[in-house]
């Protein structure tokens, strides 16, 4: 049973109803989701807020692509500039020159052997220590490696050169001479003229390109310095036609091999 006041409500709501009833179906649907409509503008006048505050300004804002998605929405992408241009910059610092230089089979073997003791090591040690030492005076630095020096992985340098001498067995009167092979791995070219144009200077050798062999073009050095490291093998001389220059007067050919490496630094 209904009291007057229920009754009084109860018409109210009935009235409300047939206005609504009678409404356009656009109107009733906006009134019945009035909540979700609201939040809708607050969030659409909250992004344009915030689209207003962050776009640059045309002065100091330059437009440089276009983002287009299928479907015709399209809108320009900006990139802020200084206003004014950079007119100076500072040169970036070359890294230090460092030169890597092999002994050739140090602290592995002794490489070939003459009939009376002399070892190919010796040799090599010979020739690459007064190499370094002319280096060092003229302000280079030269780290002397092993043969499989654990700091060849990865070693990164300005140029790597492996210093080997060649067999002491006489073939014939032709066996004399030095050689150079260049690393495939890197482009060499460069160090390798630079070497080969200095070395024949200072030794007056001939150079004995059609006995070079795969061990020096496949040479294992070259498979383990970091890339972008030129790198060069070369045979300095026989050790027997070619003894007394790479053995007595071993300063020569450690003369070629320096002149050969500041050649290549512009030195």
């Amino acid at each position: 049973m209904l009291t007057f006041a229920g009754i009084s409500v109860y018409n109210k709501r009935m009235e409300f109803g047939t206005r609504q009833a009678g409404a356009p179906i656009w109107l009733r649907i906006l009134i019945g989701n009035f909540p979700i409509v609201l939040f809708l503008l607050l969030a659409m006048g909250g992004m344009t807020a915030v689209y207003w505050f962050f776009t640059p300004p045309e002065s100091s804002a330059e437009m440089f692509a276009t983002a287009s998605i299928s479907g015709g929405l399209t809108a320009p992408i900006y990139k802020t500039v200084p206003d004014k241009p950079v007119v100076q910059r500072v040169a970036q610092s070359p890294g230090p020159v460092r030169i890597g230089i092999i002994v050739g089979h140090r602290n592995s073997d002794s490489g070939a052997v003459c009939d009376d003791g002399l070892t190919e090591v010796e040799v090599n040690t010979d020739i690459a220590e007064q190499v370094q030492a002319q280096l060092a005076a003229r302000g280079v630095q030269a780290d002397l490696l092993d043969e499989f020096d654990a700091h060849l992985t990865n070693y990164y340098g300005t140029a790597l050169i492996s210093i080997h001498a060649d067999s002491c067995v006489y073939y014939n009167d032709l066996a004399t001479g030095f050689k150079i092979a260049g690393s495939s791995f890197t482009d060499s070219s460069r160090l390798s003229i630079c070497v080969e144009a200095a070395y024949r200077e200072a030794t007056q050798l001939f150079y004995h390109e059609n006995t070079i062999t795969p061990h020096m073009t496949d040479y294992h050095a070259f498979r383990k310095v970091a890339p972008g490291v030129p790198a060069i093998i070369i045979e300095t001389g026989f050790m027997n036609l070619d003894r007394e220059m790479i053995t007595t007067n071993a300063t020569v050919p450690a003369t070629g091999i320096s002149n050969g490496i500041l050649c290549y630094l512009g030195r």
